[in-house]
């Protein structure tokens, strides 16, 4: 009952309810990254759902679009702007996904979305990640977030759909909290944000 009803009901009421708060919040940082990013102060991007299908995400734009000699967008760490770290490191920069909640796209907690691309790279224990709607944080953000291997990352995902529960969300919760607080797993240990999946090994 949880998992088919209720669930979508919480995160309805308390995602419309933090996006009215955040709001002024909301609007100060995308004024900021008008200035910064040229007039984008969001990032779209498809992203696979619940059962793989595609939604938008959005998000605050971190990196700007400075490219090399070669015509091609710089590393990461290097777009990265100030400002755009620090938004990261607080996790403000999730604050326009609730409005992915409040659509149905997104739930507050699941496995978190990644890359379309990603889709046939996955094995058959790994694809479970997508019977649940993706999530603004998960059982992986709070185990580790960008610091864990993709291999870990995928199994906290799964083990999170086999045993999803509201105490389970309640835990999570209260665990992003004080991960947030403490800024940890932000970063992987070889890139600021994380290395491309190229499928289990």
């Amino acid at each position: 009952m949880y998992r088919n009803v209720f669930k979508r009901l919480i995160d309805l009421l308390l995602s419309g309810t933090a996006f009215i708060i955040a709001f002024p919040l909301f609007l100060l940082i995308a004024i900021v990254f008008v200035f910064l990013n040229e007039g984008k102060p969001f990032f779209f991007q498809a992203r696979p759902g619940k059962q793989g299908r595609p939604f938008t995400v959005i998000k605050f734009k971190t990196m700007n679009d400075r490219t090399g000699a070669d015509g091609k967008l710089l590393p990461d760490a290097i777009r990265l702007t100030t400002f755009g770290k620090f938004v990261r490191k607080t996790s403000l920069d999730e604050i326009p996904q609730l409005l992915n909640v409040i659509k149905g796209d997104m739930s507050l907690i699941g496995p978190r979305p990644l890359l379309v691309e990603y889709l046939p790279l996955y094995n058959e224990a790994q694809a479970r990640r997508h019977d649940v709607r993706p999530g603004i944080t998960g059982w992986a953000q709070v185990n580790g977030r960008n610091a864990i291997s993709w291999e870990r990352k995928f199994e906290l995902d799964v083990w999170y759909v086999e045993h999803l529960s509201w105490l389970l969300d309640l835990k999570i919760v209260f665990l992003t909290a004080f991960k947030v607080f403490k800024s940890e797993g932000i970063s992987s240990e070889t890139s600021a944000t994380m290395e491309k999946f190229e499928g289990s090994k």
